[in-house]
């Protein structure tokens, strides 16, 4: 298995918003997920994020501003002792037609070539289904959890293709499991 994983960012790291997260003092980390990030790091996982930003696209905040929501949430897991290597993000709108917007893997294969590692079978949490597409298109395990958008995703049904994908409540719920796997 891979000691990649791959993280989405909002409803899995941070709160979502209807609205936007637009800068780093509407950046609200979602209990225990910065202490689960910083114990993969601490258990010698490579963590990057993959986030769709289309606010950029939509002119409601910059790429300076996302720059800031990632330096704060990079600050948060630093201080809990973990590492991110890297956030890697989609500035497109959804009718722009790009190949880096999720569910397309583009932002996948971005991760792969930037850090230099395989991603096959490297686990990819997020909370919406074009999360858990685009893992399974570029050879992810898709990872589904329950908080941000991850409840409807859930009572909405998965597709066949998805439907062995594991549930958890949060992020810190997937990395306690994953690690008491780990140790065993």
């Amino acid at each position: 298995m891979s000691r990649l994983i791959i993280l989405d960012r909002d409803g899995v790291i941070n709160e979502d918003s209807d609205t936007f997260v637009k800068s780093a003092d509407e950046c609200i980390a979602i209990p225990g997920s910065i202490e689960a990030i910083a114990r993969l790091s601490r258990a010698g996982y490579q963590i990057a994020v993959a986030t769709n930003q289309s606010g950029i696209a939509r002119r409601l905040f910059d790429e300076y501003a996302l720059a800031g929501i990632h330096h704060t949430i990079n600050d948060w897991v630093e201080e809990a002792g973990g590492i991110i290597s890297g956030f890697f993000y989609c500035p497109h709108g959804p009718d722009d037609g790009c190949l880096c917007r999720k569910p397309l893997p583009g932002l996948i294969h971005r991760i792969a070539t930037e850090l230099e590692v395989s991603v096959i079978d490297a686990p990819f949490v997020g909370d919406s289904l074009r999360d858990l597409q685009a893992a399974k298109s570029a050879g992810c395990q898709p990872v589904l959890v329950l908080t941000g958008n991850g409840t409807a995703t859930a009572d909405a049904g998965l597709p066949d293709e998805l439907c062995d994908t594991p549930v958890h409540a949060d992020l810190a719920s997937f990395v306690n499991t994953l690690l008491d796997s780990d140790s065993q």
